[in-house]
C-alpha cells in the first residue's frame, strides 16, 4: 500500500478491509514522513503497534 492510500482509508468513515501480516487492522494513524502507520487488530483495539505502511494490503 502507498502512503497516500493509507492516509485516506485512516481518514475515511467507512471501514475498509485492510490487513497486515494477514490479520486484519484498522488504521489509526498514518506517519508520512516516517512511511509508517499506527494500528490496531479488530479484535484487539488496546493493541496498537507501529508497522511500515508497505506492509499493509488492501
Amino acid at each position: 500500500m502507498n502512503t497516500q492510500r493509507a492516509a485516506h482509508i485512516a481518514e475515511s468513515p467507512e471501514m475498509k478491509r485492510v490487513t497486515y501480516n494477514g490479520q486484519p487492522v484498522y488504521i489509526q494513524h498514518v506517519d508520512e514522513q516516517n512511511e509508517t502507520a499506527r494500528v490496531f487488530p479488530h479484535d484487539q483495539p488496546d493493541h496498537e503497534i507501529t508497522v511500515p505502511i508497505h506492509g499493509l494490503k488492501e
